[in-house]
């Protein structure tokens, strides 16, 4: 008789999640047909005032992922560096430029926009991504520029962010030919921030021993915090979510059976190989209970007044996770360890994200002398393949298990 530990039952909310981003998809390859506008935004930028004048936002980001976890990253990669793009550009900004020509990737391709949204918040690369494309499609781009918050958020930067607002909604009134009803933006704004509170509820759920979720079930929960921030769906779906999840903990169903090590993951996920990352670790009894990358999506709430959310956004979008300083990137890492009772960090060099990878030795440094737990870096890329070396990263992983396992006293 076989002592492998069956499988824990698969979180159901999975199903009903697929169903709604297919109909999202769906309804934003048929806006034209149905007289609605589309816009491009990138994932950090302010999607509320989009939402609150019937804009369907589309997130090139998002369809990275897609095509990132459908495998499909290598190939458009590759049409992009034969377009004349270099392979050291961002695999988001390669696919996606690769994507809008040959309509390939997963859905065939996003719909054509009628207007850009380019908010620098998360990299600058999005800046020239967003030109290529306004250029390509013909149509307006409107760039939002967040200063980075080094050492805090002046005076002088929430008056200059707070300007742009209002020139986003003047902008967003030209090119829809409509002005904006101050009362459904207030409602979107409500719908937004209920919405963070919940994905934080989400996310906390994974600090119950064992885990009722892993990070890799975060990073494809995501998706809809990202797509429909600001409606009632996102709003409904994470209560029933979050139902899912308690009733698990009182079940005592972990996601990775005899989970022992808890892990912290920081970057973005490698789309192409979530699957074989979260056997490795839990061939190990480790479970990635927490990440820093699907955090970003709530981190800011402290920062927003859902009852005077147009006034407040400026500052939550400009303080997100990856707009600050690396103290204060260190600080968000050591507290999330602390939070979730962590045994050790794995960080993603993400050759794609150079904001996101830049500060990561400063913040293992700061982690390793503040908490003395183990600190894991593979280098990968978050949809391109050809920087990812399995056996390389197999070695790593258990090596670095092994070192967990002797911290905690259990080799």
């Amino acid at each position: 008789m076989s002592d492998t530990p069956s499988p824990p039952p698969k979180i159901m909310a999975a199903k009903k999640m697929r169903d709604l981003m297919t109909t999202y998809y769906l309804e934003a390859l048929s806006a034209a047909q149905n007289h609605r506008q589309v816009a491009w935004i990138t994932s950090g930028g302010p999607v509320e005032p989009l939402v609150a004048m019937d804009i369907i936002p589309v997130y090139p980001e998002n369809h990275g992922a897609m095509i990132g976890s459908a495998k499909m990253g290598e190939d458009l990669c590759a049409k992009a560096e034969d377009m004349g793009y270099s392979g050291d550009l961002c695999a988001y900004a390669r696919s996606d430029i690769a994507c809008a020509v040959v309509k390939g990737g997963p859905i065939g391709g996003l719909p054509k926009p009628d207007m850009l949204i380019c908010c620098n918040n998360i990299c600058g690369t999005v800046l020239k991504w967003y030109e290529i494309q306004a250029r390509y499609f013909q149509v307006p781009l409107f760039i939002f520029d967040t200063p980075v918050c080094h050492t805090g958020y002046t005076p002088e930067i929430a008056a200059y962010v707070k300007t742009q607002v209002n020139e986003y909604i003047a902008f967003l009134e030209q090119v829809s030919g409509k002005k904006m009803d101050p009362a459904r933006m207030n409602a979107v704004g409500k719908l937004s921030y209920e919405g963070q509170r919940l994905w934080q509820q989400v996310l906390n759920t994974t600090a119950h021993k064992p885990s009722p979720m892993s990070a890799f079930d975060a990073f494809f929960f995501l998706a809809l915090i990202v797509t429909l921030r600001g409606t009632q769906i996102a709003v409904d779906f994470y209560k029933e979510l979050i139902a899912e999840l308690e009733q698990r903990i009182k079940d005592g169903i972990g996601v990775v059976p005899d989970e022992t090590y808890r892990l912290l993951w920081d970057n973005l996920p490698v789309w192409h190989r979530l699957k074989w990352l979260s056997d490795r670790f839990s061939a190990h009894q480790a479970c990635l209970v927490a990440d820093t990358y699907t955090s970003a999506w709530c981190g800011a709430l402290k920062y927003m007044d859902e009852n005077n959310f147009l006034d407040s956004m400026a500052e939550a979008y400009t303080r997100i996770y990856l707009n600050i300083g690396v103290d204060e990137m260190a600080e968000e890492v050591l507290k999330m360890i602390r939070f979730y009772d962590i045994h050790g960090l794995v960080m993603h060099s993400n050759r794609s994200c150079k904001p996101y990878s830049f500060g990561q030795m400063d913040i293992m440094r700061i982690v390793r002398e503040k908490t003395g737990i183990p600190v894991l870096m593979i280098e990968a890329d978050m949809v391109d393949p050809r920087s990812f070396s399995e056996s390389q990263i197999e070695t790593r992983i258990d090596a670095f298990m092994e070192i967990v396992k002797h911290k905690a006293g259990r080799s």
